[in-house]
């Protein structure tokens, strides 16, 4: 058991919790890594004892063969097993590789009752005392044990060799995992131990599986346990069954704007949630899960409304009894919050987002969390997740590296939406508007609850609050396509300038279209981005469509039709300038992608955007050299604008390499 199962043993409560006496853990102790002893100067298995006795398990250890039987039971004064409990891993390592002269001196030479207790077994009997994970009685007697055991589920921790019937030069040697191939006296040992009715003529031309025969006990055995479970070979079947999507209703109110009340994107997904609950087509599908920060998310409301999942209920009066909204536990509750545990979060919107398949309910897993402790935290878990055709919502909240400012490189996240994109089958969205995630909510519903596409999402939420503005008209396809016109530009200039947005920073473009036509007469169009990402999958499909198809008309990607030939453009993002320049190529040059690359910051929302370069007039300059670069500016007059608008061009790149 190595480093990477830390993320598990935080989560071993909870089997032990909800009494999964039907669950065991088989944990292989060879006691080596890659490079040598586990704990070499401890004992691994006494330390996973106490994780899995301390979480509640039922713990069986198998240490030792059934050779050691006889000497136990003739120990009477307790030395053997006391020098069992001393002998660290190291020197159990050793004792494997080494001779019986040596095992005899070093391992019960320490005491003369200990030499006296094998002093009728030969040096080879002695080599011949064997690990408990080696002898299949004691395993089976194991699995007996821990299928029988209730109310609590079982670890079996069984101490193996690494590189076990292997040969001497690799069994439980620190090259063990280099080996790559045997020699022939290294099969012939193997052989041997197996007790494989192999020739050695054969052995030697070409080394065969070995078959027992159709009719042999072993057979026999394995063909009925294939049977009791379904067949040879494992099929996933999906169990599809028409299921009614949720009510207009649930999101119609989003389209219509928060006129002059300001709301965040977090504010009203959580609303949007509560709607979704509340629908009697598909609220009783909806997993909230919350990794311990509902009340940071707004999200407390739930605690009241559907209750925390606990398969104790609540036996207890919270301190918040009296209160509106109370913490509320319950055998029928439907968030499930662990607490800090985004390793067990993961799990539990694996669960739910794989249950279509697994139980044949599909289920809508809304896993909402920091959005730097996502992609960062459990990015492995979250590949895991997409590699299993899991379905469901990942909220990034609390997003950007200057919308939530005060932090710093502790949750400032100007990232995930890059590292998302490596994700297969992941649909990763950075909406500015209530309304735009609604949509978003809205299509992933449809996708993956009606039409069973095997796709997930990642939105990313913020908590800056601003008035959220009605749906512009005809908007829709746009939003969930990557990009729409949010905002034209004013008619009769004669230099126009695209800007793009996305996330909260979408309000700094907005910001900086005002600024350049009302101080230096220029159109702006400002685009709202929902999606680089799958503006970039659509125009590399369209590039390998148009090299597979050369004898027809080419294609030409979305962003192209709408952007291609538009001067300049600048984009501004609260991520990395990553994450914009990933449609660089399909655009109008030059093309100018703003972000926050470097690490974060504490300070005000306004003196980072500053620092990063994303604020209103640092767009401005931008777009001001962009027409330069066309020759509809004069660089002395973007010089002097510089000036005018407060920036420092003597300032530090904010990258710190």
């Amino acid at each position: 058991m190595s480093g990477r199962s830390s993320a598990t043993a935080s989560a071993l409560h909870v089997a032990a919790r909800e009494g999964l006496d039907n669950l065991t853990f088989v944990v292989n102790c060879n006691l080596q890594r890659l490079d040598g002893p586990v704990r070499g100067n401890g004992k691994i298995i006494q330390e996973l004892e106490a994780v899995f006795r301390g979480s509640g398990w039922n713990v069986i250890k198998v240490i030792w063969a059934r050779e050691w039987d006889e000497l136990l039971a003739r120990d009477v004064d307790g030395v053997l097993v006391n020098r069992m409990g001393e002998t660290t891993d190291g020197e159990s390592q050793r004792m494997t590789v080494a001779d019986g002269a040596w095992i005899r001196e070093h391992f019960f030479g320490t005491d003369p009752r200990l030499r006296a207790l094998v002093e009728h077994l030969s040096d080879e009997e002695l080599r011949g005392l064997r690990r408990g994970g080696h002898d299949y009685r004691k395993v089976y007697a194991a699995y007996h044990a821990a299928v029988r055991h209730t109310g609590a589920p079982t670890a079996i921790l069984a101490q193996t060799v690494k590189g076990w019937a292997l040969g001497p030069s690799v069994e439980a040697r620190n090259v063990t995992h280099q080996a790559k191939k045997m020699t022939f006296e290294e099969l012939k040992i193997f052989r041997d131990r197996l007790q494989l009715p192999i020739p050695d003529e054969t052995l030697a031309e070409d080394p065969p599986y070995f078959h027992p025969g159709p009719s042999s006990p072993e057979m026999r055995y394995m063909l009925e346990r294939r049977s009791a479970l379904g067949g040879s070979v494992p099929k996933r079947v999906v169990r599809a069954r028409p299921l009614e999507l949720p009510a207009d209703t649930a999101f119609a109110e989003f389209a219509k704007g928060s006129g002059s009340a300001a709301a965040s994107t977090t504010m009203a997904f959580t609303r949007l949630l509560r709607n979704l609950l509340r629908d009697k087509n598909v609220g009783k599908r909806v997993v909230p899960i919350i990794p311990d920060e509902a009340r940071t998310f707004g999200m407390d409301p739930l605690f009241k409304e559907v209750g925390i999942y606990s398969p104790l209920g609540q036996r207890y009066e919270p301190v918040d009894a009296e209160t509106l909204l109370p913490y509320r536990e319950a055998k029928d509750g439907q968030v499930l919050e662990e607490g800090i545990t985004e390793a067990g979060s993961m799990a539990s919107f694996t669960a739910a987002g794989t249950s279509y398949a697994t139980h044949g309910e599909p289920m809508l897993p809304f896993y909402v969390f920091y959005s730097m402790f996502g992609f960062q935290r459990t990015g492995d878990q979250i590949w895991a997740f997409g590699d299993t055709r899991g379905r469901g919502f990942m909220l990034g909240a609390t997003a950007g590296r200057t919308t939530l400012n005060g932090e710093g490189l502790q949750h400032e996240d100007g990232h995930s939406q890059l590292l998302a994109t490596a994700v297969p089958n992941i649909r990763a969205y950075d909406p500015a508007f209530a309304f735009e995630t609604a949509l978003i909510v809205k299509d992933g519903i449809r996708r993956m609850l009606a039409e069973g596409d095997d796709v997930f999402y990642y939105i990313t939420l913020y908590n800056e609050n601003y008035p959220q503005p009605a749906m512009p008209d005809g908007a829709e396809d746009g939003v969930l396509r990557g990009i729409y016109l949010f905002k034209p530009g004013e008619d009769g200039r004669s230099r126009r300038v695209t800007l793009l947005g996305s996330g909260a920073i979408m309000q700094q473009v907005l910001k900086a279209q005002k600024l350049l036509q009302e101080r230096y007469d220029i159109s702006v169009d400002a685009w709202s981005v929902t999606s680089y990402q799958l503006l970039r999958n659509e125009a590399l499909a369209v590039e390998r469509w148009n090299r597979l198809h050369p004898d027809d008309s080419p294609r030409k990607p979305y962003v192209a039709h709408l952007l291609g030939g538009t001067l300049p453009i600048i984009a501004a993002s609260d991520y990395l300038k990553a994450v914009p320049d990933q449609i660089s190529r399909w655009v109008g040059q030059p093309f100018v992608p703003l972000g926050t690359d470097g690490f974060g910051r504490s300070d005000t929302r306004e003196a980072l955007r500053r620092h990063f370069e994303i604020d209103p007039e640092s767009i401005a300059t931008a777009a001001l050299h962009g027409l330069a670069l066309c020759e509809q500016y004069a660089p002395t007059d973007v010089a002097k604008a510089i000036a005018d608008l407060g920036i420092d061009p003597e300032k530090p790149e904010p990258r710190t390499a």
